[in-house]
């Protein structure tokens, strides 16, 4: 099964657009669990295992794995949702931007060693730096378009040829750069006018659309601009608001996860077509 096509059942067997951010913190995750050889294995797979009803895909962010040396608790964690959860594509939010040989690896890395579904990258260096990924024909590859952060318009927002330059961008990927039909593109949820522009530009291509929850992104706004007529077509991202939620009437934090996980799903579900 395809990337695209296991997302679409996902989305359609859950009735869900939401993508459920994977990016642990050491620091912020519960006192039991931080002394753990595996913590961040732990924490992961409790939030997984309650959150998963209500997710169209999970999104481990490599940095938070790597930067604390974990990637085999990040190869773990990847491993039991495929087991436990195999219906459920994982997006391996890399980020990755290189050439050559070097993309080959990176292309490898994701798909062989963590066995994601889809992978984030970096368009910026051109086709060549994104083509080893389109040789793993049934797996995604979604390309930064219109990032969340503010500083993304200092490049994103360029005028060139008389529009800004990430229309380029989605349009390049919608016409040349989609050659399998795997690819999809990152719009941030904090700028609902360029995500309605991306959606005209590359009509049922997926979006992965972040900076809800504690990026502070209008969830209404989002839904309204970036789903396609059939209601679907988005990948909307929370990562720490489900992560760190707050504990209320004696729930545990995999609980808190839960029912903010299934909050965030029915806010989404209600603005839909």
């Amino acid at each position: 099964m395809t990337f695209t096509e296991k997302l679409s059942a996902a989305w359609k067997t859950h009735d869900s657009l939401l993508c459920v951010g994977l990016d642990p913190d050491l620091v912020k995750i519960p006192e039991e669990l931080q002394e753990q050889p595996d913590a961040i294995f732990a924490f992961c797979k409790e939030i997984v295992d309650a959150t998963a009803e209500f997710a169209c895909a999970f999104k481990p962010q490599i940095a938070y794995f790597s930067a604390l040396g974990a990637e085999d608790q990040l190869g773990a964690i990847c491993a039991y949702i495929r087991e436990q959860h195999p219906h459920l594509p994982i997006i391996l939010d890399a980020k990755r931007g290189d050439i050559g040989a070097t993309a080959e690896q990176y292309a490898r890395e994701a798909f062989e060693r963590y066995g994601a579904d889809a992978v984030t990258v970096n368009p910026y260096m051109g086709f060549d730096s994104i083509a080893p990924y389109l040789e793993w024909k049934g797996r995604g590859v979604i390309v930064l378009c219109r990032t969340s952060n503010p500083g993304g318009s200092d490049l994103q927002f360029l005028m060139v040829d008389g529009k800004p330059l990430y229309q380029h961008v989605a349009q390049m990927v919608a016409e040349k750069w989609n050659r399998n039909g795997q690819c999809g593109l990152v719009v941030g949820a904090t700028f609902p006018a360029e995500l309605a522009e991306v959606r005209k530009i590359v009509g049922n291509m997926p979006l992965l659309v972040p900076g809800i929850g504690a990026q502070g992104g209008d969830v209404q706004a989002s839904v309204e601009a970036g789903q396609t007529e059939d209601g679907f077509g988005m990948m909307i991202n929370s990562s720490r608001a489900i992560l760190y939620a707050k504990a209320r009437n004696g729930e545990d934090f995999s609980q808190a996860a839960r029912r903010v996980a299934m909050d965030t799903r029915d806010a989404i579900n209600s603005y839909r077509n």
